[in-house]
């Protein structure tokens, strides 16, 4: 066989795996409009889910709960977003069931164990962040930001002060800025909560440790104040509570990359692969060398 027919060989596996690719990539974005399109028919109950926080802190006012349009083309938009984000949520399962079908042929047995759970939590801890921001930090944002809203208690208009006119200054809200801020809280938070997923998937490869997060965890605590500050208003309560749980999920993270590595440990010396850390090893010889030098010391002495 010449150089050049084992070339050919061995780029036909290549290629049908290249062709398997497009053809799953085809089947999810088929799947994805087929999610967005049953989405954009019934957008306008989606999007009226997606305004509760609002309503309930509007209501809680004694004000209605009214967005408006500040262009012609905004309703357009504001229904393609909401059928985006609906179309990808509920073609998620599909997608990925694609993808497992592409990648677990390529798996062994053992490999498809410990990966198949971490197909399973990555949406659900996305869909439990999601719902944290949207029913307990999404209100609580909408209430600071309504806050510097200006009238009275029966919504008359109030005085600006001295030889100043009567000002009033009232919510009137785009429902395209509304529905940009709250998909952003719903994404942020979801991302947020992927994070003892990812740490733990990690983990299983080696490819970080549990001694070395915990090492890390001052650098992860400004990391994370950062993160608070850039996702949420400017709000020390909000940005608290994203703290508070994204903290919580680090440590957790460490917990479960522990579980891990004690697993990994047990499965090894069960098969006596086991072997103590290198820097054990050496800090036992170190040990032994001060003994024998003392040792030495002391018979010199005598």
């Amino acid at each position: 066989m010449s150089a050049q027919d084992e070339i050919e060989d061995s780029s036909a596996p290549l290629i049908e795996h290249l062709a398997e690719l497009r053809t799953r990539l085809i089947r999810c974005v088929v799947y994805f409009l087929i999610g967005m399109v049953i989405c954009f028919t019934v957008a306008t109950p989606i999007f009226n889910f997606l305004t509760a926080p609002l309503c309930q802190v509007l209501a809680e006012r004694g004000q209605d709960c009214d967005l408006i349009f500040i262009s012609p083309q905004e309703g357009f938009f504001v229904a393609i977003k909401v059928s985006l984000l609906g179309g990808f949520m509920l073609s998620f399962p599909f997608i990925a069931n694609q993808l497992w079908r592409f990648v677990a042929p390529g798996l062994y047995k053992s490999e498809k164990g410990a990966f198949l759970p971490f197909l399973v939590a990555s949406p659900f801890m996305f869909m439990l962040g999601a719902a944290f921001a949207f029913y307990v930090v999404t209100p609580l944002a909408y209430d600071f930001f309504l806050g510097f809203q200006q009238f009275g208690t029966g919504g008359e208009s109030v005085e600006g002060g001295q030889n100043a006119a009567p000002l009033s200054v009232v919510f009137q809200g785009s429902a395209q800025e509304y529905l940009n801020l709250t998909v952003k809280f719903i994404v942020a938070f979801g991302l947020c909560f992927q994070l003892p997923v990812l740490l733990t998937l990690m983990g299983k490869a080696g490819l970080v440790s549990s001694k070395g997060l915990g090492d890390v965890r001052k650098y992860a605590v400004v990391a994370i104040l950062v993160l608070a500050a850039l996702v949420t208003p400017p709000d020390v309560i909000t940005q608290i509570i994203l703290f508070v749980v994204v903290y919580g999920l680090y440590e957790v993270s460490i917990f479960l990359v522990r579980r891990v590595e004690r697993k990994r440990e047990a499965d090894l010396r069960a098969q006596g692969l086991w072997v103590e850390d290198d820097d054990e090893i050496f800090d036992d010889e170190d040990e032994e060398a001060d003994v024998e030098v003392a040792e030495k010391s002391e018979d010199s002495k005598s």
